[in-house]
């Protein structure tokens, strides 16, 4: 039976980390989730757990070393602790019997996103990547938009997405192979969003990064340029970077018209795309939404009608593998060749789900990516 026909019925979930994206995003998304509770809070902080358990009426508060303990109590956790802890916290909440939400990126690893899965299929939970904007309309739109023919045979594919990011965030003091720096944590973006426009895999990747000599570029790139080729001799490119001024698009051309998609990949604001066709151009808003608590209700209902959600396992594996081809790329300086990607369902505007966006929430012991107390 559908949540929407049994709205008694509520899964209940765990939040594991409660960092700015957790306070900002995730715990007030529960409040327009109806079919979800968020019953315990998993972190290291006392002041955290306490204060935020006390705003969100939270009995069950825990920290890492409990996080059985908080397994016992859930049917589900919402992963978002840093890249590299993912597939520890979310094996071990498979084997309990709890459904997983991860973070995108799935993992740093194919192996780790591997045993990520398995442990799910093992244990018959259902594993799914948080990627939000597979439940957003203006996203799935363009989606559409590209499948329709309205642009023609969609050809190549470019985007930018950047943000100054602060020395002292984990984005830049984790080094690479624990999942830090910009490809990981904003090229995912880019990456998914060639992957569903064009509805394929790449079958190859060139990239070159870039740093100036600031400290906090010590053990991160800067900036990374990307360029993958898609099969029908298309090609899509991108640039990541923690170093420079808030950006967030992309821009899709085919034989007959032209998408730009600005900003693109943002949560904290609308959508807007921009379309040029037989030299007349259309633009189309689409407000603010809480993508978060979308993406929460969406993975309730897979759990209560037990079927497999769209943003799954392996389409947070495929991701990952790019990733890593991209890196490899950055440092041998030669173009990396991808075996083929297992078959995957592909977001379509089924998936659309609209809550209304919320206020910015105050927050506890953290601050932005860009260091701007929230």
């Amino acid at each position: 039976m559908s949540a929407q026909n049994n709205p008694e019925r509520k899964i209940r979930y765990a939040v594991v980390g409660l960092g700015h994206l957790s306070q900002v995003a995730v715990l007030p998304a529960f409040r327009a989730a109806q079919n979800s509770e968020l019953v315990a809070i998993v972190s290291s902080d006392a002041e955290k757990r306490r204060k935020l358990g006390k705003k969100y009426r939270v009995e069950h508060l825990y920290t890492y070393d409990e996080y059985e303990q908080a397994l016992s109590v859930v049917d589900a956790v919402y992963i978002v602790v840093p890249n590299h802890l993912h597939r520890d916290y979310a094996v071990r909440a498979a084997k309990a019997g709890v459904h997983v939400l991860c973070e995108k990126p799935m993992a740093v690893t194919e192996v780790e996103c591997e045993s990520m899965i398995e442990a799910a299929e093992a244990n018959g939970v259902k594993l799914m990547i948080a990627y939000r904007l597979h439940f957003e309309e203006g996203n799935l739109e363009a989606a559409q938009l590209a499948q329709s023919g309205e642009l023609g045979d969609p050809r190549f594919f470019s985007s930018d997405f950047a943000q100054q990011v602060v020395e002292n965030n984990i984005r830049v003091t984790e080094p690479v192979e624990k999942g830090g720096g910009p490809v990981y944590d904003m090229g995912v973006y880019c990456i998914n969003a060639a992957r569903y426009l064009f509805r394929a895999e790449p079958a190859s990747v060139l990239a070159c990064s870039a740093s100036n000599r600031e400290p906090r570029f010590q053990k991160v790139d800067e900036m990374t340029s990307v360029v993958m080729r898609f099969p029908d001799e298309r090609l899509a490119t991108f640039t990541c970077s923690f170093g420079a001024a808030d950006i967030s698009r992309y821009t899709l051309v085919g034989t007959k018209g032209v998408l730009t998609a600005d900003p693109a990949y943002e949560y904290a604001s609308g959508i807007k795309h921009q379309i040029i066709k037989g030299g007349k151009s259309s633009s189309k808003r689409f407000p603010k939404r809480d993508q978060f608590a979308a993406e929460i209700v969406y993975f309730s209902e897979c759990i209560l009608q037990d079927k497999e959600p769209e943003p799954s396992g392996m389409e947070g594996l495929a991701d990952v593998r790019i990733v890593r081809a991209i890196y490899e790329s950055a440092r041998t300086g030669r173009s990396i060749e991808l075996s083929d990607f297992p078959d995957k369902q592909r977001p379509t505007m089924r998936q659309e789900i609209h809550r209304p966006s919320h206020g910015k929430p105050e927050t506890v012991n953290t601050e932005s990516p860009s260091g701007e107390a929230a």
